[in-house]
């Protein structure tokens, strides 16, 4: 099963799901809010889509499948996890989020700044604060964004105890790997770290080497 990442749809998958297709059963969801889904009806958090997720492989009738994440959705990963390890077989996250880093001095100026320009200036402050991702979305859809990037994901993914590969791409500056990657390395038990060429999309940029990477995993005892 696939689990894409945000503003992404399981058509980001593609090389992938066409691969493993030969050998699996493959199920490639798109997020609700995100690819053919419907539109949110509320504010999703991690633990929301979590719970979704939990409803979707009910309904699909998946029996411990293999996961494979991206970015956000290795969000949504850990948190249904960390709470239902025994649902799903292997893990596989590329590009994976989940921590809250520090915040520097200039981030926290500029957070104040927006939040007084925002009392005067509503429209101008959400047009030009924000990263662009964030100015791209819809009044439910920012708070469930802010929702999502501010929960600390850390003690879930010390929870889990799937067997998991985390591949990372090497020039990925989203979720650069000597952060990222060898921080879920470190606290996930049964977990080991590759990397790869490529940016934050390596599965698609290097399809050829990602699939062999995963298939040499699911295969192996």
């Amino acid at each position: 099963m696939f689990a894409h990442g945000y503003l992404s749809c399981k058509e980001s998958f593609y090389y992938q799901i066409k691969f493993l297709s030969e050998y699996y059963r493959v199920t490639a969801p798109d997020f609700i809010g995100f690819g053919k889904s419907s539109p949110l009806d509320k504010a999703y958090s991690v633990g929301d889509y979590s719970e979704w997720l939990d409803k979707f492989v009910k309904t699909a009738k998946l029996d411990k499948p293999h996961i494979i994440a991206h970015s956000f959705g290795a969000r949504v990963a850990f948190k249904y996890l960390s709470e239902n390890s025994e649902k799903a077989d292997k893990l596989i996250i590329t590009g994976g989020a989940g921590l809250v880093k520090p915040r520097s001095l200039q981030y926290m100026r500029r957070v104040k700044a927006y939040r007084r320009i925002r009392k005067l200036f509503p429209k101008f402050a959400e047009k030009h604060f924000g990263s662009a991702e964030y100015r791209t979305l819809s009044p439910l859809m920012r708070e469930s964004y802010k929702k999502i990037v501010n929960e600390d994901l850390k003690s879930c993914a010390e929870k889990i105890t799937n067997k998991t590969l985390l591949i990372y791409g090497r020039n990925d500056t989203a979720t650069p790997p000597d952060e990222e990657g060898e921080v879920f390395k470190n606290i996930i038990s049964d977990s080991r770290l590759e990397i790869m060429d490529g940016g934050h999309f390596c599965f698609s940029e290097h399809p050829d080497i990602f699939n062999k990477l995963i298939y040499e995993f699911l295969t192996e005892k």
